[in-house]
């Protein structure tokens, strides 16, 4: 039938079928050709409609009068998942990995935060996180320390709907991780992987619950790369594996494991476009490598911080670009010394600039950071400063940098603050500058 035979004029139109409702229009007959091309278009048909219905059931009904429509319906037998165990040595399918380590994936919520005035303020955080560690009465969980940094009434849930409350053993916010706690024993936890081992172009998979509602989200992709300098919202520089897994808000603290089920990251950050204007962007997903921080990991849950962490008892800043072209060198400035502190032992004095750590020079808070960073808590080591026009060396042995070390280090930054604070009212009164903010190290 030819619907468009309705264009035509009605001497031209082929005789009517009329039913109830409708009028139909019979096309002409085509005209007749070859009857090997008659059996070809025969035999064609005749193996699409077996192929069709060798798939699956068949499904009809009525449309109009005297005519019916077909529905094929294909029949998928229930395939039972495999409860496969984590050996390191077996390659899991998706489905076992999901199955073998949902049980000991949660959500993280917390329901009050200390907002900027000090006051108590609804407002729920959502993130993921992981059990390490599980005896008879305790369980420990890792997840990111930007999800519950500033919350409390912290809340663990899993999937099969049980829920903990859970608190704070300690957290690392530099290289991002916090360890919580709660008391329920024999739980379901992840077997830790080898991230050095990963190859680019590798399988890894994530568990999280994207956008603190689509619980328990499994997503898949590969390692884009190892070893990427990714720069955090608040400056901190850390070391990821980008991949092109799907990430998003609320995926934060989830673990990344390897095509053996293990995990090898935590995920943690998402490149996303600062500006509506331009293309949203995808595939961009960055993980912890778990050796960066598993024997942090360990460390908090024995001590409550990570220990041997060096801290010099300085507040500094970058020398400006205005001072060097002074003849001042680029380096870092002592703004102010933590009495008692290993800098203030060692004969650091405020207004050096210090621009060597033993044979490494730096050129920045950022450098020397670095370079202290390969050091232990008591190790000596050894500043080349710039002082009143020369340059002389300091020997300083590293302080642990413990929360006593942190508490006191914070009270001198609010104490700097406050003196220079002080000074700035003065100076814009007198048409001078503002202070900046120093780092505190």
């Amino acid at each position: 039938m030819y619907y468009s035979d309705y264009n035509r004029p009605p001497e031209e139109r082929e005789p009517v079928i009329e039913t109830d409702q409708y009028h139909v229009y019979e096309a002409q007959p085509p005209r007749k050709k070859g009857g090997k091309a008659k059996i070809v278009a025969i035999a064609l048909c005749c193996a699409l409609v077996g192929g069709l219905v060798g798939g699956g059931g068949v499904l009809t009904y009525n449309h109009f009068a005297g005519s019916r429509s077909t529905i094929y319906q294909g029949n998928t037998p229930t395939v039972a998942v495999d409860m496969a165990s984590v050996d390191g040595s077996t390659v899991l399918t998706p489905e076992q990995i999901y199955a073998a380590n949902v049980g000991a994936v949660v959500g993280v919520n917390g329901d009050k935060t200390t907002n900027a005035w000090g006051y108590t303020v609804r407002n729920a955080v959502s993130g993921s996180g992981f059990v390490i560690s599980s005896n008879a009465t305790t369980s420990y969980i890792l997840t990111n320390y930007h999800v519950i940094d500033g919350v409390s009434d912290i809340t663990v849930f899993f999937a099969d709907g049980t829920s903990y409350d859970a608190t704070l053993v300690g957290g690392e916010e530099e290289n991002d991780i916090a360890v919580l706690q709660v008391e329920a024993g024999n739980l379901q936890t992840v077997t830790l992987g080898d991230s050095d081992a990963l190859n680019v172009g590798q399988e890894v998979y994530a568990i999280g619950n994207p956008l603190g509602e689509l619980t328990f989200t499994f997503t898949g992709g590969y390692v884009s790369a190892k070893d990427r300098s990714v720069t955090m919202s608040d400056g901190t520089v850390m070391n990821m594996l980008q991949t092109d897994t799907a990430i998003n808000s609320g995926n934060s603290g989830g673990p990344l494991f390897n095509e053996y089920g293990q995990v090898i990251g935590i995920v943690s950050a998402k490149l996303s476009s600062s500006s509506s204007s331009e293309a949203s962007v995808e595939g961009l997903g960055f993980a912890i490598p778990i050796n960066d921080v598993r024997d942090m990991v360990v460390s908090i849950m024995e001590h409550g911080y990570v220990t041997g962490k060096p801290n010099v008892g300085v507040l500094l800043d970058d020398v400006s670009q205005e001072a060097q072209r002074y003849g001042v060198p680029a380096g870092a400035e002592i703004m102010a010394i933590l009495e008692g502190s290993g800098a203030d032992n060692g004969g650091l004095q405020v207004g050096d600039i210090i621009t060597a750590v033993d044979d490494t020079q730096v050129d920045s808070v950022s450098a020397l950071q670095d370079a202290v960073d390969g050091y232990q808590a008591g190790d000596s080591v050894t500043f080349t400063v710039y002082r009143d026009g020369s340059e002389t060396t300091v020997t300083v042995t590293l302080d642990e940098d413990n929360q006593a070390r942190q508490e006191a280090m914070d009270q001198l930054q609010q104490d700097y603050y406050e003196q220079q604070q002080s000074q700035s009212q003065q100076q814009q009164q007198q048409g001078g500058n503002s202070f900046f903010w120093p780092f505190g190290w």
